[in-house]
């Protein structure tokens, strides 16, 4: 079973199997999976309509990797780039740039920022118009996220970051994306906020109810965003995520011709199953409770 690709996109995906056209390369990208407890639940914001990737979907922060995220300037705190690059092989310079991306993104889609004045510590508050301006000059690439930490006095906390998942955006896409997928804990003191501009809402949902939502039709998800509410479904708080032992395997969906049409299909994508599997995990707690 597949997910139906008609006119165009269609089109574009029979080219590419005839091998009449060449896919375009895609850009590392990070993107960031904002957790609260009690209950779970993640941050997804909306991308407004007239985006031209995923319009209209409920997404995690996330973005392409600045070239300038790759500084060496850049202030650091816990597991270096070496050790990023081990666990989602690739190069240094590349996991570098793709950590620094996925803080600089997170800090300006939804203003939480995972930066501490040392390794031990976590900035308590970015509201206020100060924080506003610096958020705006990230966006422009007027600031660069290296100036904006020393200016600061502040280190990144790569610590905060959990390795989760690398999805590759299929070939048939005209805009492709080489993404990382990262989570992190909401820091005490911080809160999201509505920051506008490629947003048109900001939600914190249960997995489950995102998943929901989906199949009913209320909110579109994109393959790698319902594959990873799907995983988090199954647990019940931020520690269960932080200590579950993640290996990174890379997923990219592939166009195939099924009965005279094309079809993409994602590997291992069974939201279904997510939720009969948390369903079933509940019922045995509560019969071990009773017990």
């Amino acid at each position: 079973m597949g997910i139906p690709l008609p006119g165009e996109i269609g089109e574009r995906a029979r080219e590419i199997l005839a091998g009449r056209l060449a896919p375009v390369p895609a850009r590392d990208a990070a993107t960031v999976v904002l957790l609260r407890d009690a209950p779970l639940e993640a941050y997804l914001l909306k991308r407004q309509p007239t985006m031209a990737f995923a319009a209209g979907a409920h997404v995690f922060p996330g973005g392409s990797v600045d070239p300038r995220d790759t500084d060496h300037a850049v202030a650091w705190a816990g597991p270096s780039p070496a050790a990023w690059g081990e666990i989602f092989h690739a190069g240094e310079a590349t996991a570098r740039g793709l950590v620094c991306a996925a803080v600089r993104e997170t800090f300006e889609e939804s203003g939480v920022l995972l930066a501490g004045r040392d390794a031990a510590t976590v900035v308590a508050d970015t509201t206020g118009d100060d924080w506003e301006s610096d958020r705006l000059a990230l966006i422009g690439r007027t600031l660069s996220f290296a100036e904006f930490l020393d200016r600061r006095g502040l280190v990144l906390r790569s610590d905060l970051l959990k390795a989760w998942g690398h999805w590759i955006t299929p070939e048939v896409e005209t805009r492709r994306f080489d993404t990382r997928f990262f989570v992190a804990a909401l820091p005490s003191g911080q809160r999201t906020r509505d920051v506008g501009g490629e947003a048109a809402r900001v939600a914190w949902m249960r997995p489950e109810a995102a998943i929901e939502a989906a199949e009913s039709g209320e909110v579109l998800l994109m393959p790698p965003t319902l594959h990873t509410l799907t995983e988090l479904a199954a647990f019940e708080t931020i520690d269960d995520v932080f200590a579950h032992d993640r290996t990174i395997t890379t997923v990219m969906p592939s166009a195939a011709e099924v009965d005279g049409g094309i079809v993409l299909t994602v590997p291992g994508l069974d939201y279904r199953g997510a939720l009969a599997g948390r369903a079933s995990a509940r019922a045995e707690r509560a019969g071990e409770a009773r017990a």
